[in-house]
C-alpha cells in the first residue's frame, strides 16, 4: 500500500482500498445472511406477504445465480457474436430461472391489466398510476427493484432478462404498453413484446393497447393524440400507428430544453439516423 501511494498518491490508494472492501463486488451463495442487502430483502418479503421459508429459498437462489453468472457470460462470448443469442446463453441461469418459478405467485398483476414500457422508470410509474400493473409494482418486482445484489451489472442483468420474460408469461387480458421514447434494443422491444406475441397465440384475450407519451416542461406527462395534441388517454392497437406518432410529435413540438423528454428525443433521433434519415428527429 505505501508503494502504491508513492507511485499513484493517496487518493488512488483510497479507490483500490474501496474496491477490494466494497461488499457488493463479494459473492454470498455460502453464506446468504452476510450479504449486505439481506435484512432489507427480509424487511421487503416480509411487507409484501412473502412467507419466510418461500424468501429465504428464492433468495438462495438469487445469490446462486449471481455466482454463476460469471462463466454464462463468458460462455455466450466465446460461443457468439451476435447479441440476442449471447442474451439467451446469459438467460439460461437456473439458479434465477428456478428462483423466479419459485416467486411465480408473487409476479402476478393485482389490478385487471398488466402494463409494459419503455422511455424511463417514471414511464412505470405513470402506468400504475392509470391503474395498470407494471412489474415493478408486483409484489416480487418492487422487492427486486429496491435492491443491489452485486456491484456488476453484468452478473444481475439476465435476471431481469428472466423475470420480465416470466412476467410477460402471466398476461391473461389487456396489456398496455406506454413507450415514451423507441429504442429497439431496450428490453420492451426486443424481449417483452415478442414473447407476447407468443401469449398473444396461446390466449385470444391477450391483446397490446400502445399508448405513446410525452413528458412537458413541468414535468407532467401525457398522451399523443392522432392528431398530435397531448391528452389524457390515447390507445393505439398497433406499434407502428403508436411509433409514427411519437416520433411526429417530437420531429414537430419537442423542446430541446425540455430535459425531462431528451433521453426519448435521443434515442428516437440515433434510430432514425441509423436508418438513413440525416437530420435524425
Amino acid at each position: 500500500m505505501a508503494a502504491l501511494q508513492r507511485r499513484a498518491g493517496n487518493a488512488a490508494a483510497t479507490r483500490v482500498v474501496q474496491r477490494q472492501t466494497d461488499p457488493l463486488k463479494g459473492h454470498y451463495a455460502t453464506r446468504p445472511r452476510e450479504h449486505p442487502e439481506w435484512a432489507t430483502y427480509q424487511a421487503l418479503t416480509k411487507a409484501a406477504g412473502i412467507p419466510d421459508d418461500e424468501a429465504d429459498a428464492a433468495w438462495q437462489l438469487l445469490l446462486g445465480g449471481v455466482d454463476s453468472q460469471g462463466a454464462l457470460n463468458a460462455e455466450a462470448a466465446a460461443r457468439t457474436s451476435d447479441r440476442q443469442a449471447q442474451r439467451e446463453i446469459r438467460a439460461t441461469n437456473t439458479w434465477y430461472q428456478e428462483s423466479i418459478k419459485l416467486m411465480t405467485t408473487y409476479l402476478r398483476p393485482e389490478t385487471p391489466t398488466m402494463a409494459l414500457w419503455a422511455g424511463g422508470f417514471d414511464v412505470s410509474e405513470y402506468a400504475h398510476g392509470k391503474g395498470h400493473t407494471p412489474l415493478a409494482n408486483t409484489r416480487i418486482g418492487s422487492v427486486l427493484n429496491a435492491l443491489k445484489l452485486h456491484a456488476n451489472s453484468k452478473l444481475t442483468g439476465p435476471m431481469w432478462y428472466i423475470v420480465s420474460k416470466a412476467f410477460v408469461s402471466l398476461a391473461t387480458g389487456p396489456v398496455h404498453i406506454f413507450v415514451r421514447g423507441y429504442d429497439p434494443e431496450s428490453i420492451l422491444i426486443r424481449l417483452e413484446v415478442p414473447h407476447l406475441h407468443e401469449v398473444q397465440r396461446l390466449n385470444p384475450n391477450v391483446r397490446m393497447i400502445w399508448h405513446p407519451l410525452y413528458t412537458g416542461p413541468d414535468g407532467v406527462t401525457r398522451e399523443i393524440s392522432r392528431d398530435l395534441h397531448l391528452v389524457d388517454e390515447a390507445e393505439y392497437d398497433k406499434r407502428d400507428p403508436c411509433v409514427s406518432v411519437l416520433v411526429q410529435y417530437l420531429r414537430l413540438h419537442h423542446d430541446q430544453g425540455n430535459k425531462h423528454a431528451q433521453p426519448g428525443y435521443e434515442s428516437t433521433k440515433k434510430l432514425l439516423t441509423e436508418n438513413g434519415h440525416k437530420d435524425g428527429v
